[in-house]
């Protein structure tokens, strides 16, 4: 047991922060964001792994975070810890979170009430499962929130989940405050998943906070997120890279002076411009003034038992509704569900478009052929352990497909695409002083069939038809038949082409054979300036394709 040898915590006042995910690649960049005007936040909020070392691997701003904790104190919000599921987690792991928070000084923790990953392995977009709202899922959660503290030295503060679906008899807002009762432990009250509940319920934005225990709210989240219909139905898409809506501004401002203990507000800007992030800071830092407030005092609970898993929660039959392994009638809230199975298949959609875009159009690119994927076994074999990809497990599940219905013509599309990742296995030479060679993040290939029109018709497409989708309001997928019957025709080859890293994937660029084949060469061995073909040499320069040394 890990809880503090003191009677009670000492919670110090943050005042307003910034969430990160600590990548030098996503917007904004706080640090650089503080520089330019200073006084703007106090605060970092961040997530990362539960272990300091596989932090220190995936996050490439941590070392500038770990220098300048001291005068940017920072709030560990992980978000890869089970509140909810169906089992706890490894106690070795909570060993971890323990250490890392204390390392970097974070006074506590938070984390959404919810199941998040399966042994480690998170669900695509780390778009977590959220109870429902009844007394066999409050059982559960206790029992994971107190296995949770019991390893921790510092308190862990509970944050109401996300909803869309409606489940259980209870308000969120109830089932969050007998959660506090039954575990002791300090509460996030975050606006957009509150509005979230609310919307999918049809009650007003205000509804169940006079009964709320707003003295037990210690931190504040307000974020981005966006406004659906579906049937009769209003929902509220937890997404950070949207605007702030104004219902959230304006319920912020009356919520601050009713929460006593709250010890700080975090503006989850995840996506946002550094000059539209600095746009709400300013507006948030009206309604939280800098400058020092006494340190909050909180029990520490003990002789805390943790009561045993029932199970009777059903975290695998919402999974199953929620990745269409089930139809929706086998959880509450048919609409709900269906709105929930949306933005998850949107998400997985995503998440394969960034590996395997051509395959993932040509075989899964209406919702019933997505979800005949998640609903599969191949996409639950993401959670055996192994350690799969969502891509590596879509490429089983496609190539199962393509033996069955051969005829689809996307085998060479799928060869490209997993071929793409081999090419970057062989290191390209360095250009010298006065050389010319390949850029660092280019590489050639080759196939004995030529695609490149369907690398073009599937940007084609894909530009068509959301230009039409956003005119008449629906997307019309029928369209994709063209792009099928231009994979059933490929050119004979060999077809030479690049291949460039980008966001996360790889993108396939045609270019014309004298390039292609002068672009080859550079990657085995640079030349001298002088000796490049000037027309080849001022192509590659527009497009990126080259470096000097």
């Amino acid at each position: 047991m890990t809880l503090a040898d003191a009677d009670t915590w000492t919670l110090p006042w943050r005042g307003l922060g910034l969430s990160s995910n600590l990548s030098t690649a996503d917007v904004p960049q706080p640090y650089r964001l503080l520089d330019a005007s200073p006084g703007l936040f106090d605060f970092v909020e961040y997530s990362a792994p539960l272990s300091l070392d596989e932090a220190k691997e995936q996050a490439s701003l941590l070392p500038e975070m770990w220098r300048r904790r001291a005068e940017v104190p920072v709030l560990f919000h992980p978000v890869h810890l089970n509140l909810w599921g169906p089992e706890l987690e490894p106690a070795s792991a909570l060993t971890a979170l323990d250490a890392h928070a204390r390392a970097v000084g974070s006074p506590w923790v938070g984390n959404d009430v919810g199941w998040w990953h399966v042994g480690g392995q998170p669900f695509p977009g780390y778009l977590y499962f959220t109870p429902a709202f009844n007394e066999a899922a409050l059982v559960d959660c206790a029992a994971h929130a107190l296995h949770v503290q019991r390893h921790l030295s510092m308190p862990l503060v509970l944050e109401n989940p996300a909803v869309l679906a409606r489940r259980g008899e209870w308000h969120v807002l109830d089932f969050m405050a007998r959660l506090h009762q039954r575990t002791g432990l300090p509460l996030l009250l975050d606006l957009g998943h509150l509005f979230s509940h609310q919307l999918s319920a049809g009650l007003p934005l205000e509804a169940g906070l006079d009964g709320f225990p707003l003295d037990k709210v210690v931190e504040i989240h307000i974020a981005g997120g966006v406004v659906t219909r579906r049937g009769s139905r209003k929902f509220y898409v937890d997404d950070h890279t949207q605007p702030v809506r104004e219902e959230l501004f304006a319920l912020l401002e009356s919520l601050v002076p009713r929460c006593p203990s709250l010890r700080a507000v975090t503006f989850e800007g995840d996506g946002h411009p550094p000059e539209v992030a600095l746009l709400s800071l300013r507006r948030l830092r009206k309604l939280i003034p800098a400058g020092e407030r006494p340190p909050l005092k909180l029990p520490v609970p003990r002789d805390v038992t943790v009561p045993p898993l029932t199970g009777e929660s059903r975290p695998w039959a919402l999974y199953d509704a929620g990745y269409c392994a089930a139809p929706p009638t086998t959880v509450d809230d048919v609409e709900g569900t269906l709105a929930d199975q949306d933005f998850r298949l949107a998400v997985v959609a995503e998440v394969l478009d960034r590996e395997l875009p051509l395959t993932r159009l040509l075989l899964a690119g209406t919702r019933e052929e997505l979800a005949a994927f998640t609903g599969n076994a191949e996409f639950r074999s993401l959670y055996d352990g192994i350690g799969r990809s969502p891509g590596q497990v879509f490429s089983r599940w496609a190539m199962r497909r393509l033996r069955e219905r051969p005829d689809e013509g996307a085998s060479a599309a799928l060869a490209l695409e997993m071929l793409l990742p081999t090419l970057f296995m062989r290191p390209v030479p360095p250009p010298g002083p006065g050389q010319v060679g390949l850029a660092e993040d280019v590489r050639p290939g080759a196939l004995p069939v030529d695609l490149s029109e369907l690398v073009f018709a599937a940007r084609a497409v894909r530009r068509h038809l959301t230009a039409r989708a956003w005119a008449c309001g629906s997307l019309e997928m029928s369209g994709l038949e063209s792009l099928a019957q231009v994979a059933r025709r490929p050119a004979p080859g060999p077809w030479h082409f690049l291949a460039r890293r980008r966001g996360g994937g790889h993108e396939v660029l045609v270019t014309p054979p004298g390039l292609a084949e002068w672009l080859r060469t550079l990657a085995s061995r640079p030349m001298p300036i002088e000796e490049a073909p000037p027309a080849l040499l001022a192509e590659a320069q527009g497009r990126g394709l080259i470096r000097r040394g």
